[in-house]
């Protein structure tokens, strides 16, 4: 007993090691501070200051010409009977922003289908399928990621006159489905190629075509990339002002070519400049907060493996 016990005391000891737990360093100290909640307080102010502009549109739209010519919009905190929708009735009886706005929709939507729909085909083939020059094909659609969009204005511009394309929807859809595949290809062939080969080729034996396989197996392990690649190619053609300002005409231009020519006059019509800014900010960001969760699992697929 006494030599067992004896034995025992420094087998402990050796166990410890027999020195007391080392004292986190100051950096350590520090790190951890920042990482806790002195960052969460810092990502809400940022996200509060990055709000503000939408908040002071939104109390600007909602003001008449005359209180906007007098005051900023912050003044609507302390006297809120300055708030009126007569600017949006306005806007709504101004044809030249409510066509424009549903242009917008007409160029924006389609486009983002498409590219969708064919970069999500593309991205399914050079991932999983076999034919000649794949790789080099794929090599050659990510040349195209580092080709500007101004280089191509002028030549696709003269070839949509030829076409008699030029001014018209259907000429600036196909420039951005054009511009907005390459990277389409890119997101998806990359996100498709982290697939188990093992569940598609279980897929195959159970008879299941490549179409089937695309549709049933592919897109719905997909779907956050997918909706990823949605949300980027609505926001920027949304957005766009450059590709529809040179191809389309006063009939079938966007809501931002129309605020644009909106803003040469702005003593005159600054009722309707500020719901029309408001309404093309809020759709896009409307878009985004619906879609979030989606978007932050693309964005993040891939990172762990």
């Amino acid at each position: 007993m006494t030599a067992h016990g004896g034995t025992a005391a420094p087998a402990a000891t050796a166990k410890t090691g027999g020195t007391a737990p080392a004292k986190p360093s100051l950096g350590a100290r520090l790190a951890g501070v920042v990482s806790g909640g002195l960052v969460r307080v810092l990502l809400v102010v940022v996200g509060v200051f990055w709000l503000v502009p939408t908040f002071g549109l939104l109390l600007s739209s909602l003001r008449t010409p005359r209180d906007l010519a007098d005051s900023g919009w912050w003044t609507v905190l302390t006297e809120p009977a300055q708030l009126t929708f007569g600017n949006y009735s306005k806007l709504l009886d101004n044809p030249a922003i409510t066509d424009s706005l549903w242009n917008t929709v007409l160029i924006a939507v389609p486009t983002t289908v498409l590219v969708v729909v064919i970069g999500a085909l593309a991205g399914y083939a050079f991932a999983w399928l076999e034919f000649p020059g794949r790789d080099w094909w794929f090599l050659g659609v990510v040349g195209l990621l580092v080709v500007p969009v101004q280089v191509a204005l002028l030549p696709i511009a003269r070839l949509f006159g030829d076409l008699g394309l030029f001014g018209s929807i259907l000429g600036v859809v196909l420039f951005h489905v054009g511009f907005g595949l390459p990277f389409a290809v890119f997101l998806l062939r990359n996100f498709f190629a982290e697939i188990p080969r093992e569940l598609l080729e279980a897929a195959r034996l159970d008879g299941a075509g490549e179409l089937r396989l695309f549709l049933r197996v592919v897109l719905p392990l997909g779907g956050p990339a997918v909706a990823s690649l949605g949300i980027f190619q609505f926001l920027w053609v949304w957005n766009d002002m450059l590709v529809a300002l040179i191809f389309t005409d006063a009939a079938n231009q966007p809501i931002t070519v129309a605020l644009q020519t909106q803003v040469r006059q702005f003593g005159n019509n600054v009722d309707v400049l500020a719901p029309g800014a408001f309404i093309s900010m809020v759709i896009p960001l409307a878009v985004f907060f619906a879609f979030q969760r989606q978007f932050v699992s693309g964005v993040m697929a891939g990172a762990v493996k």
